[in-house]
């Protein structure tokens, strides 16, 4: 597909050399983690670039780039024009310019899409015009300024109108959704909030919507973008997917979706939704099962065993197909997904956990305190999250074997040359291994990343002692 780049030519130049830089990215992504710079201006992590790669992240996913409105964070979730990136992040410029600032460290660009809805205007407007008359009257007054951030397309004229979203030919209007396990009323109908709040006006996969989606996908690979988060696919029929997401955006793209569940294989959500999404497009996603086998794992009546092998009976993703997290952005964010939020503690152990294991992509939120819980603000350079990261790329590739387990703990290896502790109880715990028959170095130092705790093997039967509420992860030096 061609795509018309209208930019000026500093991008143009800015987008041939990204293209040229990162021609090898199209290997399945490896289990590099992810840093979700949520909210962060474009500029801010340019300017971060390269503290992030010497942190150990391989990877940056920004929140939406598009043309949006308004300074919460849920409005970057509401996009208006998919034709210039113009927000309260920046503009396209600014996104280019960070590309290229992260590329230059080794560091990939992953971009958060959003392509079920449009913003939802109709407190503003009675129609379904989209950008509408007073965006379209802002690129008129300031023309040459457009013309040079335009990724795609005629922005002089309209991008979507009444004809381009689900349910305008309804008698009654468009819908919202009212039963959550219902696939077609999910798919086909309105996000909305409280009423009589109207929604968020649900995109039709016409094939003039995929074609405009698949632009703005193509102008961002031009730019240097390697993966893409899609937001809200549970709210997409795999159909509208497919079409958007076809061979040629595949192409040397890693792809993940955000599909809800409260479980694995066995929930409704899971099968109606989750399973259906991997096996007809082919990509990742977040592994919801997982994380709900995580906080069952670490609740007080729940039992560390339940980590020692989850995806055995469907409780975890494939390595392949999952990323892996502690938290997500809608869970302190929104009301209705709190309650899945860890015990500071907990989420910690949980951290350990993830990235100590093998299998699945790592994801790992920082946000400027948008919740108000002050958890996650500059998370991603918090030290033991540095450990962590450290001790993640220090055993890449490694196989994993489970030591020992219990309710209380889980003791696992990376091969000879990383082994991770995980204690969620109250009381320390002495772990006993068979050192030989785990294939563990003797008269080597293993250093825990998180303390200055040090294991030097010299005998068969070994102790490795976890504190209580507490993770070791030692890496062999």
């Amino acid at each position: 597909m061609k795509i018309t780049f209208k930019a000026n030519h500093t991008l143009r130049k800015l987008a041939l050399g990204l293209a040229v830089s990162t021609g090898l990215a199209g290997a399945p992504a490896q289990a590099d983690v992810i840093l979700h710079a949520f909210n962060w201006q474009y500029d801010e992590v340019a300017n971060k670039a390269s503290e992030i790669a010497a942190l150990g992240y391989k990877k940056v996913l920004v929140s939406p780039a598009y043309k949006s409105t308004g300074d919460q964070w849920w409005a970057r979730y509401q996009p208006q024009d998919y034709r210039v990136i113009d927000n309260p992040l920046g503009d396209t410029q600014d996104f280019a310019q960070m590309v290229q600032a992260l590329n230059a460290q080794g560091v990939e660009t992953y971009a958060d899409i959003v392509f079920n809805h449009m913003a939802n205007e109709a407190y503003k407007r009675s129609d379904l015009n989209y950008p509408g008359t007073d965006i379209l009257n802002q690129y008129a007054a300031n023309m040459a300024y457009y013309s040079g951030i335009t990724l795609f397309g005629d922005v002089s004229n309209g991008l979507f109108g009444g004809g381009d979203f689900h349910g305008t030919n309804d008698p009654n209007g468009p819908q919202c959704i009212s039963n959550y396990s219902d696939v077609g009323d999910v798919q086909y109908n309105r996000l909305c909030g409280a009423p009589p709040d109207p929604g968020l006006p649900d995109l039709d996969a016409s094939n003039w919507v995929t074609e405009q989606q698949k632009s703005y996908l193509s102008a961002l690979k031009q730019l240097g973008v390697t993966g893409f988060r899609v937001d809200a696919a549970k709210h997409m029929t795999n159909y509208h997917i497919n079409q958007v997401f076809d061979a040629e955006i595949k192409n040397n793209t890693h792809i993940f979706g955000e599909i809800i569940t409260t479980g694995g294989a066995g929930s409704a959500e899971y099968d109606n939704f989750l399973a259906p999404y991997l096996s007809q497009t082919g990509h990742a996603a977040y592994d919801f099962p997982l994380f709900s086998q995580i906080r069952s794992a670490f609740s007080l009546s729940g039992s560390m065993n339940a980590l020692v092998d989850p995806g055995a009976y469907g409780q975890a993703l494939p390595g392949g197909k999952a990323i892996t997290f502690s938290v997500t952005h809608d869970i302190p964010l929104n009301d209705g997904f709190r309650y899945q939020l860890l015990d500071p503690t907990d989420e910690y152990l949980a951290n350990a956990f993830i990235l100590g294991r093998d299998g699945g992509v790592p994801l790992l939120y920082s946000d400027h305190n948008e919740s108000g819980d002050n958890r996650w603000n500059g998370l991603y350079n918090r030290s033991d999250v540095r450990a962590m990261v450290a001790f993640h790329n220090g055993v890449q590739g490694r196989g994993m074997q489970v030591l020992n387990n219990n309710d209380c703990v889980l003791l696992f290896q990376r091969e000879h040359v990383g082994v991770v502790g995980i204690n969620k109880c109250g009381d320390g715990q002495d772990v006993w291994v068979d050192t030989s028959a785990a294939g563990l170095w003797w008269n080597r130092r293993y250093e825990d990343t998180l303390s200055n705790d040090v294991q030097t093997i010299t005998s068969q039967w070994h102790k490795f002692y976890l504190p209580a509420r507490q993770a070791r992860m030692w890496l062999m030096q």
